[in-house]
């Protein structure tokens, strides 16, 4: 792996696991000014009461949104950053607002993380993209709690206990919820239409956003049945090797991979991806020439790919959209049709030519006796003995193309 992968992945972790330090220190720090009567800090002269009580019960649920806004970062999304930047800068602003020595540690650890953002936010390029049932749950949901704060608070007159803009929002999500405290209640009839009405929406839209949470854990069941990876599974996947196309010549890699590493194999085709599911193996069944598909397996957090179509339009397409998406990745390919050039072209760092490795082996098992059977068949035990017979295109040791072509043909 190249320093400059290796530096961009640390600064990932690292942006990663300060988000969530700052996350649980918010809840920590909020619970603790909660449960305790502490000392106020230099600053508690200067704020009221009030504030540093509502800061304490914000702070820990500003704790669980960063938390979320971790999640978000693991998975590269950009949205993730701008979400982490403002919360941390919340969380710091709470830990001044509460004032108390607890606090301190907050605020420090809080634009430590804040800089560590910003000079990391390069490194978090992948769009959120939203399906449409989440979008749909999502606009629910906000628009069942607008329509509710803005309905009760303009008949508000018309209501016990309700007089403020906060009321209103309160007693919107109760009702909604089916809580009902009785705090609140309605004195007319068009007041009592209106909390009939949010009896009815809440529930609606909070139970098709439960339905929506409890989709990924019955798809990834389905995903496993039918030979496709779900989304969570794959957003989980680093430091991996991503083998774009199957058929039965690819089996020897997926067996030697099997053994060394995590790999996910990309197939087009839903007999292959489910037989390969049955076996346990990782699949998705999708196009792997598509840079949408190459993406959502994690390329740029991948050790290498091994690009195998057997197809050789569709392997040379494959080796550029994958050095498209991750222009640091290793990438090595299967040439099946003398077209090792277009392939070091289209970006492959090692081209292996199956046929003149056949050949060659053939030959010097022929003419040069047992050693090299032996060594044909990888009774040697030692993988480097075979590395002359796989050769690669050298992208990066400056070899010249006679010596790349000789390697790659397994010639010489």
């Amino acid at each position: 792996m190249s320093t400059r992968r290796r530096r961009r992945r640390t600064g990932k972790r690292v942006t990663v696991w300060l988000t969530i330090a700052v996350g649980i220190g918010s809840i920590l720090t909020g619970l603790a000014a909660l449960a305790t009567d502490v000392t106020r800090g230099p600053v508690g002269a200067v704020v009221p009461d009030v504030v540093s009580d509502a800061a304490a019960f914000s702070g820990a649920v500003l704790g669980f949104l960063l938390l979320l806004a971790a999640y978000g970062l693991r998975r590269g999304l950009r949205a993730g950053v701008v979400a982490a930047g403002a919360l941390v800068l919340l969380a710091a602003a709470h830990g001044v607002a509460q004032s108390s020595p607890y606090s301190v540690p907050l605020v420090v650890l809080s634009l430590a993380a804040f800089v560590v953002l910003l000079s990391n936010r390069n490194r978090f390029t992948r769009r959120l993209a939203l399906s449409q049932s989440q979008a749909a749950v999502l606009t629910a949901v906000l628009g069942v709690i607008a329509y509710g704060t803005v309905g009760s608070y303009t008949i508000r007159r018309e209501f016990d206990g309700l007089s403020t803009a906060f009321d209103a929002f309160y007693f919107t999500l109760v009702t909604a919820s089916t809580v009902g405290y009785g705090d609140i209640t309605p004195l007319t009839d068009s007041a009592r239409l209106f909390a009939l009405s949010l009896v009815v929406l809440g529930p609606a839209s909070l139970g098709v956003a439960v339905g929506t949470l409890f989709a990924p854990a019955i798809e990834g069941r389905l995903s496993q049945t039918f030979g496709r990876m779900s989304n969570a599974r794959l957003a989980r996947l680093e430091d991996h090797v991503v083998v774009l196309g199957y058929d039965e010549p690819t089996e020897p890699v997926l067996e030697e991979l099997a053994d060394r590493i995590t790999f996910v194999v990309i197939t087009p085709d839903d007999a292959q991806a489910s037989r390969l599911s049955e076996r346990d193996v990782d699949v998705l069944t999708a196009d792997p020439t598509d840079e949408e598909t190459l993406e959502r397996v994690q390329v740029d957090e991948a050790a290498a790919v091994v690009a195998a179509t057997w197809n050789e339009a569709d392997d040379a397409l494959a080796v550029l959209t994958a050095r498209q998406v991750s222009p640091d990745v290793r990438i090595v390919a299967v040439s099946i049709a003398g077209s090792a050039e277009k392939l070091e072209r289209a970006g492959a760092d090692v081209v292996i030519d199956p046929r003149r490795i056949f050949g060659r082996m053939t030959v010097d098992a022929a003419l040069d006796g047992d050693a090299d059977v032996e060594r044909a068949r990888g009774c040697d035990g030692d993988r480097g003995d075979t590395s002359d017979g796989i050769g690669g295109s050298g992208r990066d040791d400056g070899e010249s193309g006679d010596e790349r072509g000789d390697k790659r043909g397994g010639g010489g």
